[in-house]
């Protein structure tokens, strides 16, 4: 009988690389539906409030009691959902909009070096060496990998940069909040509420439900569909079942394996030429992954996490 000690953390690894390869693939479709004329604005709208829909007919379906949360609770789902989700999503757009998609991506994966600090400085965790190195060798596979060693630094657009580095900590942000509702509740009522705020949060700041209101094809709703489906509710149930297993830091580097699935795939079906520090960088990206994997065992903090989370899911589930 193998030891659950080493299957537990094999599965939530397993859960994040699914949730960045679905990330990646989703790229494509917000990529196409850019080239047909819809803003980032309103495909970060409609993203939003169809992913919240679709999530909370599939839970009223699925498990009822996945819909309970305490309402002293409210708050700290609302602020994970404006100040993390919803952020998220404005934060990487905009820096899109501003500078190299490349340089925006990479901004974004600086998540697990703040994650890992804020581990040490303020949740008092010992940063292992294994996982040090890991986050070192990822973020160092990022950079090669998106090509930043190619840009111009002196021409970046400077408000683009600092906001690019806003998604980072809007990502690292909801991660380690997202991993505290989790020792409360189950990763996909954590993710509903973070979704269904996020979702309030922008038909407040974009007019209401302005999105939905200009015609679409049908093959641009599909698409439309595809990115809220498989580009928010199935890769932030993932993610978010994964960060509960093997824990924030972690999950947060494995998780960096999203662009290198997305320049990969873009060799394959766009044709894109790989240079060979890109090929390096997606190296050290995958061993970096490999490490944290063959480090036996995880801290005791996440076993407790994962203790408290299934006496959660249980209670929910009796209630």
């Amino acid at each position: 009988m193998k030891d659950k000690s080493s299957i537990i953390p094999r599965r939530g690894y397993f859960y994040i690389i699914l949730a960045a390869v679905f990330w990646a693939v989703s790229g494509a479709s917000g990529k196409y539906l850019f080239l047909q004329g819809i803003s980032p604005y309103a495909l970060i709208q409609l993203r939003l409030t169809l992913s919240a829909a679709i999530l909370f007919f599939w839970l009223l379906c699925k498990d009822r009691a996945l819909l309970r949360i305490s309402r002293g609770d409210i708050f700290y789902f609302m602020v994970l959902g404006t100040a993390g989700m919803a952020m998220i999503q404005l934060c990487y757009f905009y820096s899109i909009c501003k500078i190299q998609v490349g340089v925006a991506v990479l901004l974004e994966y600086l998540a697990p070096a703040f994650i890992a600090i804020h581990s040490v400085l303020f949740a008092h965790r010992k940063l292992t060496r294994p996982t040090f190195t890991a986050l070192v060798g990822s973020l160092a596979g990022c950079y090669l990998a998106v090509g930043a060693y190619n840009v111009d630094l002196l021409a970046m657009n400077w408000q683009g940069v600092l906001v690019g580095m806003g998604t980072g900590v809007a990502f690292a942000w909801y991660t380690i909040h997202g991993e505290r509702g989790m020792m409360r509740y189950p990763p996909w009522t954590v993710v509903f509420y973070a979704l269904l705020f996020a979702a309030l949060f922008w038909n407040i700041f974009f007019p209401p439900l302005k999105a939905f209101l200009r015609p679409y094809s049908a093959v641009e709703w599909g698409w439309i569909i595809y990115s809220a489906l498989f580009g928010m509710v199935i890769p932030y149930g993932l993610y978010a079942a994964g960060v509960s297993l093997i824990a924030s830091t972690r999950g947060s580097v494995t998780a960096t394996l999203e662009p290198i699935t997305a320049g990969f795939l873009s060799f394959l079906f766009l044709g894109e030429r790989l240079e060979t520090f890109q090929i390096l960088g997606y190296a050290l990206v995958v061993a970096s992954i490999i490490l944290l994997q063959i480090k036996k065992g995880y801290d005791d903090n996440t076993a407790a996490l994962i203790r408290r989370r299934s006496l959660a899911s249980t209670d929910s589930q009796n209630a």
